[in-house]
């Protein structure tokens, strides 16, 4: 199956295979939901350089109420062409935590 594909290829350190393994565990594709596993491949494919789940890690961080590691995921995101983190820096700048520096 396609999730047995993305955990081998995950075990190898592939960034996007992480990244689907987090969206299957956040939205149950394949899997039960587990948020556990969700962060953990999320933050995984955010250290390999996936804007997408950088975002999402910044997401899962401003739920948790950290405002500031949260706008730190949004910048990155941001900086590697990820256009929906914009959204999270403007939240962050209409509540003061960044700045047009």
């Amino acid at each position: 199956t396609a999730m047995e594909y993305f955990k081998k290829a995950a075990a190898l350190g592939d960034a996007e295979a992480h990244y689907q393994l987090g969206m299957s565990y956040t939205i149950g594709r394949g899997v039960e939901r587990n948020t556990k596993k969700e962060k953990y491949h999320m933050e995984e494919a955010a250290i390999g350089g996936h804007p997408a789940a950088r975002d999402a890690v910044g997401i899962m961080e401003m739920r948790m109420g950290n405002q500031d590691r949260a706008m730190k995921h949004f910048i990155i995101a941001a900086t590697l062409g990820h256009d929906g983190a914009m959204d999270g820096l403007r939240q962050g700048h209409a509540l003061g935590r960044v700045r047009k520096e």
